[in-house]
């Protein structure tokens, strides 16, 4: 792991993350979780504070020990019981159906495998249990997508494995999953950085 990887990007992706429109994303998806939740992509916590007093328990899951480290200081203010998990969203260390929410924002753009993490995620939750979700991706203008195509490879380095091509209503319905409700909007910033896809998602339930 470089230098950069290791020290310069987590302070980046933290500092990125605190904008205005991050935030407003934040006190709309995550307040509805309940019960025992898990997080992918915590990060450095920043959507600790947006949790309300539904939730019973929460982990935390990111691969990044140095992002963990910066959860852990703002874990310190929350009531409820945090577990940190230092571990990839396409292996989830949980039992199967022991969730009620998974809270996942501005995560699956960066998962290497977002196919496989979705259905871990459905592994994990309770059948009547919920994905809640932020995520920007795939524009639906094909200008825009041209733009999202062509700037990736070097956006996906830069930003430490993050695309801007992945049409994420597509990869949740695929995993198993029921697209309850679905908001989709440019917002503030460069189109091919800034449309986003979020709302709430159901596991299908097989019979």
């Amino acid at each position: 792991m470089s230098i950069y990887q290791k020290w310069i990007l987590p302070r980046l992706v933290d500092f990125t993350m605190r904008n205005k429109e991050a935030t407003r994303f934040r006190s709309q998806i995550v307040p509805q979780a309940r019960g025992m939740v898990l997080e992918i992509g915590v990060g450095s916590g920043l959507n600790l504070p947006f949790y309300g007093t539904s939730v019973e328990q929460l982990y935390g899951l990111d691969p990044s020990e140095e992002l963990l480290v910066m959860a852990r200081k703002k874990a310190r203010a929350i009531a409820f019981p945090i577990d940190f998990l230092a571990h990839s969203g396409e292996e989830i260390p949980l039992d199967d159906g022991c969730i009620d929410t998974v809270v996942t924002t501005w995560t699956l753009c960066s998962i290497p495998d977002p196919a496989k993490a979705l259905k871990e995620m459905r592994r994990v939750l309770k059948p009547g249990g919920m994905l809640l979700f932020a995520e920007h991706g795939l524009a639906p203008e094909a200008k825009v997508q041209i733009w999202q195509q062509w700037l990736n490879p070097l956006w996906s380095r830069v930003t430490g494995g993050c695309n801007l091509n992945r049409k994420m209503d597509d990869l949740i319905h695929a995993a198993g999953f029921r697209i309850a409700e679905l908001e989709t909007e440019y917002t503030k910033g460069p189109r091919p950085m800034s449309y986003v896809y979020s709302g709430r998602a159901l596991p299908v339930i097989s019979t």
